[in-house]
């Protein structure tokens, strides 16, 4: 029997209602797999533990993470009682960086029975993923502040990019177009930043020489915000910088009808260190306690982490019971269109897993 270690944090606003929900589809897909467990463990960390101790986690946090195969992340944030900076610094990015999560995957797939944003656009055009770059870049963190509060205050955000990091980013995009439709579009702005995007578009095509096979192009990062809504039919995988990538793969969650729907997995390939998995869509101060936020992101964001911890057919079952789910059509959330609460959704889900 296969066990998985995985280290629950649930984190803010819907967060604490999605978690448990997804993790419901997932034990009852191992239970009807038979084939491995998911040990868990909760971490209470988020906005009420910076307001209790000062800190979003724990000194030690890290290293208590550093045990399990995966981290299935609910959301972060609570900007009325902890500025967003602090919640988004204090938590994920720390993850994501120590354990060099480099590639964060965001598939943009319109599931079937959902009505999209685009008219003329069904789920046959909108099927991509976007890939972004996850530890440097624009949110590097390097820069600051000088005579603060003055007349005179300087402020400085800089943008860092490494050869090693920009190309394995586009390396694993590459890597991932010769699974799917093998065309690679790369998101820049050479034009406006002569260096750090020049940089990157020769990276993009040096590495590119190594892949025949694999058809690219290129756009800048405004062009290709209005290709995502003219024509996504085009587009297979997408690969951005951090700050690109972060935007870009929004705008494919809207064309999912939700940001209720988009999930994201934050991966390190080598797996010297847990991967993290989590939704999109963010805490929602606004819905949360009144048990209609959609786990359909989560639920997904579960799947992928079965997949990547090496459970493909599990995965394949819960993402076709999320699809036959949402193609009935009679149990979405309003988000959706729909009258459902949050443990409705679930409940179908896992009733289609028997």
């Amino acid at each position: 029997m296969r066990n998985y270690k995985i280290a629950l944090i649930p984190g803010d606003g819907i967060g604490q209602e999605v978690i448990p929900a997804g993790m419901e589809v997932l034990q009852t897909v191992a239970r009807r797999d038979g084939g491995f467990t998911l040990q868990t463990e909760t971490f209470p960390w988020g906005c009420q533990y910076y307001l209790d101790h000062g800190v979003m986690m724990p000194a030690d946090g890290l290293e208590k993470l550093r045990q399990f195969d995966a981290i299935y992340f609910g959301a972060v944030g609570l900007p009325s009682a902890v500025p967003d900076h602090i919640s988004l610094w204090g938590l994920i990015l720390p993850i994501r960086k120590a354990f060099d999560q480099y590639v964060n995957l965001r598939p943009v797939r319109l599931l079937p029975g959902i009505p999209g944003h685009l008219r003329t656009k069904t789920s046959k055009d909108i099927d991509f993923v976007v890939i972004r770059e996850n530890t440097e870049g624009e949110y590097a963190g390097a820069g600051g502040r000088v005579h603060q509060g003055t007349p005179d205050e300087v402020v400085i955000q800089t943008t860092i990019f490494t050869r090693r990091g920009v190309e394995r980013i586009i390396r694993y995009a590459f890597e991932q177009a010769r699974r799917r439709r093998k065309k690679v579009t790369s998101a820049t702005k050479s034009n406006a930043m002569q260096h750090v995007m020049v940089f990157w578009d020769e990276v993009f095509a040096q590495v590119a020489h190594e892949y025949p096979d694999v058809a690219t192009e290129k756009w800048h990062v405004d062009a290709l915000a209005a290709r995502f809504i003219t024509h996504p039919q085009t587009l297979d995988v997408v690969v951005g910088s951090n700050f690109f990538g972060d935007i870009l793969s929004d705008i494919g969650g809207a064309l999912m009808g939700s940001l209720g729907m988009p999930a994201s997995a934050n991966i390190n390939p080598e797996r010297r260190y847990p991967s993290m998995f989590e939704p999109v869509h963010g805490s929602a101060p606004d819905i949360m306690g009144k048990e209609i936020a959609n786990p359909i992101a989560t639920i997904w964001a579960g799947a992928m982490m079965l997949e990547f911890l090496g459970e493909e057919a599990a995965a394949r079952r819960v993402q076709e019971a999320v699809e036959a789910v949402t193609a009935d059509g009679h149990v979405l959330t309003p988000d959706l269109g729909g009258t459902a609460r949050t443990g409705d959704v679930t409940a179908a889900v896992c009733a289609r897993l028997y």
